[in-house]
């Protein structure tokens, strides 16, 4: 139990760091490019709004494939998909970021009340409240940085990454797979945000190992940060196609 109320509630602090991030924009920024191809900073938070509300309708027991609009049909992949439905769904700024605002509070409140031992439908697989709110962390994190890097604003590393971190290496038999490679064990220690704690993953006995600095591991894991640019360590067997292989989301 209390696992599953720090995840809860460092979903909360990140959002809220989020939204007063947001809340600061003027009309000029919201409309500027983010580093997420083809969406502007309305589109990213839009997309967050959305998979907030997808979030909901899971705990519902309502799919994505349900939630969908139309115009989706015939998109192959993740990525066109989500670009799809965006696309369907633009706003004003002042509309979008109160629609995130709203659906963000509804869905961390469906998370906090549903059967932690039930699992969720979600993209890739079913999820349980806790791992699902892991995941929407991460995803809000990534998309966080879309919109501070062009804009030249500050979002620091803070040990909520250490949620992320676990979610990237707990995705790798799934990161394996993408890149047609089969699952291997791989030990990972981390510097964690403050420069001193160190975060482990995996067996220390394992063959291969990733070290380095937890933010340049999670911006590798969310496709944010290239493995030969993170300055990340990877040795033994499978250590450097583990780095290449990392997800912190599904594809």
């Amino acid at each position: 139990m209390t696992a599953a109320v720090e995840i809860f509630d460092d979903l909360a602090a990140e959002q809220d760091r989020i939204e007063k991030l947001l809340a600061a924009l003027d009309d000029e920024a919201w409309t500027s490019p983010s580093a997420a191809a083809g969406w502007s900073v309305a589109d990213v938070v839009l997309h967050l709004a959305q998979t907030e509300e997808t979030v909901v309708a899971s705990v519902g027991g309502i799919s994505l494939a349900e939630m969908l609009p139309a115009s989706v049909a015939g998109m192959t992949t993740m990525d066109q998909i989500m670009d799809q439905w965006v696309c369907a769904e633009r706003g004003s700024p002042a509309a979008t970021f109160d629609r995130w605002r709203r659906a963000r509070r509804v869905a961390l409140g469906a998370l906090r009340a549903a059967d932690p031992a039930t699992p969720l439908p979600w993209a890739a697989a079913p999820l349980r409240p806790t791992t699902l709110a892991t995941t929407r962390l991460a995803e809000h994190w990534a998309h966080a940085l879309d919109i501070v890097v062009p804009l030249n604003l500050e979002l620091p590393d803070t040990d909520r990454l250490r949620h992320v971190a676990w979610l990237a290496h707990q995705s790798l038999p799934y990161g394996f797979a993408l890149v047609a490679e089969q699952p291997h064990d791989v030990y990972c220690e981390l510097t964690a945000p403050d420069g001193v704690t160190l975060w482990t993953y995996g067996e220390p006995h394992a063959e291969s190992h990733i070290t380095g600095t937890a933010g340049a591991f999670c911006r590798v894991g969310a496709r944010r940060l290239a493995p030969e640019s993170s300055g990340l360590l990877a040795t033994g067997p499978h250590g450097p196609a583990a780095l290449r292989a990392l997800r912190n989301y599904a594809e």
